[in-house]
């Protein structure tokens, strides 16, 4: 008898890998054309450069490793579309291409390749960035700006300054921030299409949310001041995290129950981090730390075994 030892997961489907790679990215066109909108030239080149850069360090790292397997999957070109859509539009050239060769060859194949790696590889991309350049990763740029007119995050604003911006503005993202964060209705849109492709599982996007709904009465209530509900959706990265990092297949956890326990866990800890924190966002660091507690997630709420 033969026995074959693998990676999970090990109940297979008849979706390829590329073709799920393919279903992200179309969700992703209304972001991207909100960023291309919004940010112009400096859009496209920060999307060109990571995505073309993810690609060549994954085949490369895929040669030395002497692996069959190719980047025809597209999962490096979409880690590299995910990382531009959270970065600042002025961030330069070379920590882009930095951030982007981080995510694909520690984050990814360092653990061994797509399916084998524990972390969200665009996130931990941004957080390395965000270690080494923080000025860089902090910096924003207003919306249809020609030349480099910087303006504050309507996060940092309320936090900081407790400035308010008006939802208006955050629906349709003409506000500074990250590439594919300001316009709420471009994600809304997309993330809608991959629920009804079923390419991405609601419980993680609506346990998420709700926390977030519950936590922000609360707080609200106690301190008007700390932001309505509809101002924390629409604002920073909660939207895009929900639907498009915290979702990712490989990094969350396989369970039913357990996808509604990741995303409570990424509700909390981002609103303790805008909260409480130095930073007016949370949404990478919190995705990032329930992506550790994944496999422990998956261990104890797996089903019983029929009969025990």
């Amino acid at each position: 008898m033969q026995v074959t030892v693998s990676t999970s997961p090990h109940l297979k489907s008849n979706i390829k890998t590329a073709i799920i790679m393919r279903q992200v990215m179309i969700a992703l066109i209304p972001v991207v054309i909100a960023a291309v909108v919004f940010f112009k030239y400096r859009a496209i080149w920060l999307m060109l450069n990571c995505v073309l850069s993810a690609v060549i360090s994954e085949k490369i790292i895929l040669r030395i490793r002497a692996k069959s397997t190719s980047t025809k999957d597209g999962s490096a070109a979409l880690s590299g579309l995910l990382l531009a859509l959270i970065l600042p539009p002025s961030i330069e050239w070379y920590a882009a291409t930095l951030g982007s060769v981080f995510a694909i060859v520690v984050a990814k194949q360092l653990f061994g390749g797509l399916g084998s790696n524990i972390f969200n590889p665009a996130l931990i991309g941004r957080a390395f960035l965000m270690a080494a350049y923080p000025k860089m990763l902090t910096t924003f740029v207003e919306p249809f700006a020609v030349d480099t007119v910087s303006g504050a995050t309507p996060l940092a604003l309320q936090k900081f300054s407790h400035i308010t911006t008006s939802s208006v503005k955050l629906f349709w993202g003409n506000v500074p921030g990250s590439l594919g964060e300001t316009c709420a209705i471009a994600i809304i849109i997309g993330g809608v299409y991959l629920l009804i492709k079923k390419i991405a599982d609601w419980r993680i996007p609506l346990s998420l949310l709700v926390t977030t709904t519950c936590i922000t009465i609360v707080f609200h209530w106690y301190k008007p001041q700390s932001g309505s509900i509809l101002f924390h959706f629409l604002s920073g990265g909660l939207l895009l995290g929900a639907f498009f990092m915290a979702t990712d297949p490989v990094t969350t956890p396989v369970t039913k129950s357990g996808r509604y326990i990741f995303g409570v866990g990424c509700g909390i800890l981002m609103m303790i981090i805008r909260y409480f924190s130095g930073l007016p966002e949370g949404m990478m660091y919190s995705i990032l730390f329930m992506n550790s507690l994944t496999p422990l997630i998956n261990r104890y709420t797996r089903p019983k075994r029929f009969g025990t």
